[in-house]
């Protein structure tokens, strides 16, 4: 399928995704980062990633995955199969709205089944219309950014244990502001009390027999910005 376009009395022919895709890249109102790495099982093949991913670089517009892999921004290495570690790696950014949400709860099903351990992605949705930096914005204005970690895993053991070690280095980072490490013991016991706790119960619900969703959201703090695209 083409799309015609009138342009200065000229007339041009697009192909309908690639038309999709300048449309996400000028009129997206996020700029979207998916920052992280997946653990893969030995047996992933370059196919199997190709396939459980393409819901993100279809997304772009792409019409494959070498295409769809590249990011947004130049400098970025976008989304990468490194086979010998068996490890997918993603620095990314795609231009999109609050659909692509949607997108991550497909991709984060799919690569639970290609993982062989726990892991955590960071995205950051972007408010493409704000800037910090302009003294002729209204003050009132208030940025749309949000922030999401996603948990992948092949079992809820294994998302839990990953989301347990990134709370606990959490909470030690801003504890030991005030207190010393050695005296901090007693905290990271309550952490494991509560993930054990939330392990149990899972254990004993009917969830335990759905596959995980590997994926948890936290917006950003009120007044704090994440940087662009620094890690």
């Amino acid at each position: 399928m083409q799309v015609m376009i009138n342009h200065s009395c000229k007339t041009h022919f697009f192909p309908a995704d690639a038309l999709i895709g300048f449309m996400q890249r000028y009129n997206a109102p996020f700029e979207i980062h998916v920052h992280g790495q997946v653990v893969l099982r030995d047996d992933v093949k370059v196919a199997d990633l190709e396939e459980a991913l393409k819901p993100l670089w279809s997304y772009s517009g792409a019409r494959s995955f070498t295409e769809g892999s590249k990011s947004g921004f130049e400098d970025e290495p976008g989304i990468q199969f490194l086979y010998h570690d068996h490890m997918l790696q993603m620095c990314w950014t795609v231009f999109g709205d609050d659909d692509f949400r949607q997108t991550l709860d497909e991709v984060c099903m799919s690569l639970n089944e290609l993982s062989s351990a726990g892991s955590a992605i960071e995205v950051t949705f972007y408010d493409a219309d704000f800037d910090p930096e302009d003294d002729d914005q209204e003050q009132e204005v208030q940025s749309r950014d949000d922030f999401v970690v996603l948990f992948i895993g092949p079992t809820p053991a294994a998302i839990m244990q990953v989301q347990r070690d990134l709370l606990v280095q959490d909470l030690i980072h801003m504890m030991e502001r005030h207190f010393d490490a050695s005296e901090l013991s007693g905290v990271v016991d309550e952490v494991d009390k509560l993930f054990s706790n939330r392990f149990d119960a899972l254990v004993n619900s009917l969830d335990i027999g759905k596959p995980p969703r590997g994926s948890n959201s936290g917006s950003v703090r009120s007044g704090v910005r994440k940087p662009r695209r620094l890690h």
